[in-house]
């Protein structure tokens, strides 16, 4: 379980295909403090930690459906990832429940800077199955985009917009993202478990 408060955005010095299985090598600052088996979200994705050399470095590994439903097999080495590690529960809930389960990507369609703070607006495929799902977001809702728990602007019906404060966009890869990147989103278990309660009070 995750908040969605990124704890740093770490770089890829490392990726490694094995039948179709991908072996991603991070480096970050508290490699060391990791363990074989922990949970870490990716991006927003929930992957464990295999692997410990003792560099500064961990390995993860994604396998075939998390690679089909995320951007994890799109990133190159020296790109940086949305890192957090998972929540601890004497703590307090700074951002939303994120499960690290990604639902699906979305593309970038705008980046707009507003005065010190800039809108990101992302389009995503959704039809009548989707969002009877849950698949959908709504006005000043959450939703996780890379890993980062939001609040939602300006929802529409295959498109959303979330606003960035300086210092998230400094402290993640928001900064690198521009129109046509490909996010990672979740989106909020909640709504997916209203909508499931309603599909079977039909």
């Amino acid at each position: 379980m995750f908040s969605g408060i990124v704890e740093e955005a770490a770089s890829i010095v490392g990726l490694e295909r094995e039948n179709g299985n991908l072996h991603l090598a991070l480096k970050c600052s508290f490699a060391d403090e990791l363990k074989i088996d922990q949970s870490v979200a990716h991006n927003g994705v929930c992957l464990t930690v295999v692997a410990l050399p003792g560099d500064g470095t961990y390995t993860v590994t994604a396998i075939q459906e998390t690679l089909d439903r995320s951007n994890l097999g799109v990133l190159k080495v020296g790109d940086r990832v949305n890192l957090e590690r998972s929540m601890l529960m004497n703590g307090r809930l700074d951002g939303h429940i994120v499960q690290g389960h990604v639902d699906q990507t979305a593309r970038c369609l705008e980046v707009r800077e507003a005065d010190g703070s800039w809108y990101y607006t992302f389009g995503y495929e959704c039809d009548a199955t989707m969002a009877a799902k849950g698949y959908v977001t709504v006005e000043k809702g959450s939703v996780t985009v890379n890993g980062v728990s939001l609040t939602v602007c300006n929802s529409q019906r295959n498109s959303f917009s979330v606003a960035i404060i300086p210092y998230t966009h400094e402290h993640t890869n928001f900064k690198e993202i521009k129109e046509g990147s490909v996010v990672n989103i979740e989106f909020d278990i909640i709504g997916k478990y209203l909508s499931r309660m309603m599909e079977f009070a039909k």
